[in-house]
């Protein structure tokens, strides 16, 4: 009997700490922005200046109900350490490319074309350091792949 109250609130907590939370209804502001830099398998160098979405609340609302993301803009969500990162596109109005990086920069994995307000979970398939969020097909048109080197101050080989 105790058991089954205990696994009773197991599974509600966690729906209830997300019930407390308020429920975005619009854009964030633009968060600060830093260089991002990624050097192709061929030595070609990608320079981005994208959002940094540090904290739990940035990170929640990334790009939900934003109608453009800049060719050369994004948001880069920095976990603080290794971790798997599972994504959303609720109420994500644009399609996009996520790009899942390891702790030392290099690739890990990449979804692209990422459907808009998709409740589907996108999985990095491993731990990662961060997820980078582009617009749609820009991976695909630089030619970006798994194992490519991502440069930026959180992975500690800024340009």
């Amino acid at each position: 009997m105790k058991r089954r109250i205990l696994l009773a609130l197991v599974a509600v907590l966690p729906f209830s700490a997300w019930a407390q939370s308020p429920e975005p209804t619009g854009p964030q502001p633009e968060l600060p922005k830093e260089k991002l830099v990624i050097v192709g398998h061929n030595g070609a160098e990608h320079v981005f200046n994208v959002e940094m979405a540090i904290t739990e609340e940035q990170q929640t609302v990334g790009e939900m109900f934003r109608k453009t993301v800049p060719p050369d803009g994004g948001m880069l969500f920095d976990w603080g350490s290794p971790r798997s990162s599972e994504m959303w596109m609720r109420n994500t109005l644009v399609s996009l490319d996520m790009v899942f990086i390891n702790a030392d920069g290099t690739i890990r994995s990449i979804a692209e074309n990422a459907t808009p307000r998709s409740l589907a979970v996108i999985e990095s398939r491993g731990p990662v350091r961060a997820t980078l969020e582009i617009a749609a097909g820009t991976t695909a048109k630089l030619d970006i792949r798994v194992g490519d080197t991502v440069k930026q101050r959180i992975f500690g080989n800024a340009p």
